[in-house]
């Protein structure tokens, strides 16, 4: 190589668009060396320099310590092998700050207090097996004792499965989900929806639907229909489901029935359990939970409007 193709610091600042300070910085650490020293022992660098401080100047805007490039650029470990160890760190990293900003998220828009933050941000940074202890915790108080073969399909389709990496909105809802099921009024109230549900159908052989699932399919076409849950309109619907209620009980459709009845649809009607399953659909990644309210309010106050049965003929 001749003195044409070597190259001063100031012609390689020049050419690489890097400052001098920082080559002359980056060469005494070894990372970007000079190839020889002119006559008056001044630095220079062949034309392979301006590569290796492209190759320096990425590494370290993607976030890779001085010590690691150096080890790069001087083949000691492979570019592939740092690219993947620090996009798993960044990966971490991110979901770090998608946790922090959960939390202020939830924080922000409740004006809540320290108590409260304190809890939101012990929820975020769960671990996994953490996360699945609460969740365990969570559905064993719901369900233990309570036999039926129906009810291991409804605690799956109450469990929270936050993916590996999931993105801003989902830990946002894992935040608040994790916040309900220590919610000691949401757990009673879900306890009582499932020891009712049991009651039920002590005794009847099979998995058969709850009261909930029975009423919906009678009202909610009512309901869009537009019928009024007091009008004699509203009558023929919630006699057919009083009487497809009774059937899944093995009860008389009397006025004891009704109160039964309504007892079910106003605890199921807590506005904490149908945010639950909001809730667990963003975390789950399932498609928006319908919503069940409008269709319990008509069913409640139809049920109100007639505690008895009408009398036939």
């Amino acid at each position: 190589m001749d003195d044409a193709e070597r190259y001063g610091i100031g012609e390689l600042a020049r050419r690489s668009g890097v400052p001098v300070k920082t080559i002359r910085f980056w060469s005494d650490r070894g990372i970007v060396p000079p190839t020889d020293r002119g006559p008056t022992g001044h630095r220079r660098y062949g034309p392979e320099a301006v590569a290796r401080l492209d190759l320096v100047r990425t590494l370290r805007e993607l976030g890779v310590d001085l010590p690691t490039v150096r080890r790069v650029v001087t083949r000691e470990v492979t570019l592939p092998a740092v690219a993947a160890a620090h996009a798993e760190a960044l990966a971490a990293q991110i979901r770090v700050l998608r946790s922090r900003r959960a939390v202020l998220t939830v924080i922000a828009r409740r004006g809540s207090g320290p108590v409260e933050a304190e809890l939101l941000h012990r929820l975020a940074g769960l671990a996994a097996r953490e996360r699945r202890r609460l969740v365990d915790e969570f559905l064993d108080a719901t369900f233990r004792g309570l036999t039926d073969p129906g009810f291991a399909g409804i605690r799956r389709s109450l469990t929270p499965e936050l993916p590996d990496d999931p993105d801003d909105e989902q830990v946002e809802a894992w935040v608040e989900l994790a916040e309900l099921a220590l919610d000691p009024g949401f757990r009673a109230g879900l306890r009582r929806l499932a020891e009712q549900h049991a009651d039920d159908r002590a005794g009847v052989e099979g998995v058969r639907r709850d009261a909930v699932a029975v009423v919906r399919e009678e009202v909610a076409p009512a309901l869009a229909d537009g019928v009024a849950p007091a009008s004699p309109r509203a009558d023929p619907v919630l006699a057919r489901a009083t009487a497809r209620y009774a059937r899944l009980c093995g009860r008389p459709d009397d006025a004891d029935l009704r109160r039964r009845l309504l007892d079910r649809l106003e605890t199921a009607r807590d506005p904490r359990r149908e945010r639950y399953a909001d809730l667990l659909a963003v975390v789950n990644g399932w498609p928006p939970a319908e919503s069940l309210a409008p269709m319990l309010d008509w069913a409640v106050r139809a049920l109100r409007a007639r505690p008895a049965r009408p009398a036939v003929g």
